[in-house]
């Protein structure tokens, strides 16, 4: 079994907040290895190290090995708390798993050829129904996304869990149902008299704004008027 990621790790004994408030001190963070019919088993790991993996992305959905004490054991993260403020870990809980193991996992969904779908092009809006879907597979099993390709997906179809092709042994945790993933929908009423009402504000400053032109015409030929007279009564003297 193939890991993302090895981290290092101490077994602990005690536990609380005075006990994390510790191991936090020396640069560790408490986290818990449960499953796989064994007791579940206090470790502390480092939290720098915990952290790079973490901020790579789909942490969830990777297999990792903790080494406690020379033995190694293949784990899935389940979950990471953070602190509310800083967002910094705090505490992390693994499933242990062996290479045969039935497990759920909740994979990220990417979507292929938005600049070339028919739908989008002809000015519909993308609509991602599902961000993850979960999968149940074995460890090994598990891609790291899963592919929803819109490229003949028109105004107003859509692509369900059915249209798209899972890895061989992976199938999802909803069986009942062929749910959504991905939508093309067509714009608003809103969005579509926005443009309208654009061109009629638009068409309401020209029509405002060509009287003072015309208006400007007449008081030039005035002036020039009131600037021959002077001349017409210099050569009457």
């Amino acid at each position: 079994m193939k890991a993302a990621a090895t981290l290092e790790a101490k077994p602990r004994e005690n536990s609380g907040k005075g006990a994390a408030r510790a191991l936090r001190r020396e640069g560790n963070i408490p986290a818990i290895l449960y499953g796989n019919q064994q007791d579940p088993a206090k470790i502390a790991l480092p939290l720098k190290e915990l952290t790079l993996e973490y901020k790579k992305g789909a942490f969830f959905n990777k297999i990792v090995d903790i080494k406690v004490e020379g033995k190694v054991v293949h784990v899935l993260p389940r979950d990471v708390q953070t602190h509310p403020v800083t967002d910094v870990i705090e505490h992390a809980d693994f499933q242990r798993v062996e290479k045969d193991s039935i497990i759920h996992v909740f994979v990220p969904v990417r979507v292929l050829n938005q600049e070339k779908s028919v739908g989008l092009k002809r000015g519909g809006v993308l609509n991602l129904v599902r961000h993850e879907i979960e999968l149940i597979c074995t460890p090994d099993s598990i891609p790291s996304v899963i592919e929803v390709d819109v490229l003949n997906v028109d105004i107003g179809h859509s692509v369900h869990i059915n249209d798209i092709k899972l890895p061989d042994n992976v199938k999802t945790a909803i069986k009942d149902r062929n749910f959504t993933v991905v939508t093309v929908a067509g714009r608003s009423k809103e969005e579509e008299d926005r443009p309208v009402v654009a061109a009629a504000a638009a068409t309401a400053e020209g029509a405002a704004a060509a009287p003072a032109a015309g208006a400007a015409a007449p008081a030039a030929g005035d002036a020039k008027a009131a600037a021959a007279k002077p001349t017409a009564d210099a050569k009457k003297k």
